[in-house]
């Protein structure tokens, strides 16, 4: 009578042959496709050599410059709301209620489009680009904020500020000086991951019809592309899209590690 193969046994078996399947893909595929067209297309180094170094200077900087612009007014925004959320003064709850459903239920394109288009011509008023952006960006972003904020606030132990109240503090006193700072180093991850949902959100931008100078990433990459017919602008801005969000990706791993030790 034979033996069954232990579970142990069994678990490499099925490693060694969903290996196997994915060499057997990737052989397929290097065999199967066309690498001198695929170079030729994403990998021309004169197109590439020609986006220097304006993609750094100008639509690199620029990214980094809406982001940051937005997430500042998120999260100031953010923080008020999530203050309105847990006030006991019923009002305050539900403006904040509606804001966050409102604008977590929408696409951050619309947005853009109202106050882009939308807000100029019905107030005829000239919004001026780095305000239109900051807007847009930080409208939606604060409705995540929000809530990821006012998670952080109710995650602070209630001992905390009945021992702020006992040493003569005010609830608004105990609230900025003692509940607030604890609740951000619990959010700070989260808060990290919005700042890079921001990040991929500031390619919107290009529905402003910006001029040269304020382009971003995306917008450089789309009008390279027409420009040179090629890819290779596209997977250059790919590329340094990657250089903000990949480091931030690893800082967010290292605050929840951090986190998780200090639990």
């Amino acid at each position: 009578m034979s033996r069954r193969p232990s579970k142990r046994r069994r678990a490499r078996l099925v490693r060694g042959v969903q290996y196997g399947v994915l060499l057997a893909a990737a052989a397929v595929l290097a065999l199967a496709a066309d690498w001198r067209r695929l170079g030729s297309a994403f990998f021309d180094l004169s197109v590439a050599k020609a986006l220097f170094p304006d993609i750094v200077t100008t639509a690199l900087v620029n990214t980094v410059r809406y982001t940051l612009l937005g997430f500042g007014f998120g999260l100031a925004l953010g923080l008020l709301l999530a203050l309105m959320r847990l006030s006991s003064v019923p009002p305050y709850r539900w403006l904040a209620v509606t804001y966050i459903e409102f604008f977590r239920g929408i696409p951050a394109l619309l947005v853009f489009i109202a106050l882009g288009f939308g807000v100029p011509l019905a107030f005829q008023v000239a919004l001026d680009q780095g305000v239109t952006v900051m807007l847009s960006l930080g409208l939606v972003g604060a409705a995540y904020m929000a809530e990821t904020i006012r998670a952080g606030i109710r995650a602070v132990p209630k001992g905390q500020t009945e021992a702020a109240r006992s040493l003569g503090m005010s609830q608004g006193r105990a609230m900025v000086s003692i509940v607030i700072p604890q609740a951000f180093r619990i959010v700070l991850p989260p808060l990290t991951n919005e700042l890079i949902l921001l990040t991929k959100d500031s390619s919107l931008v290009y529905l402003l019809g910006l001029s040269l100078s304020q382009f971003e990433l995306a917008n450089f990459g789309r009008d390279a592309l027409n420009e040179h017919k090629s890819l290779t602008p596209v997977l250059i801005a790919g590329l340094l899209y990657l250089v903000i969000t990949l480091p931030l990706g690893q800082v967010v791993r290292r605050l929840e590690a951090r986190t998780a030790r200090a639990r």
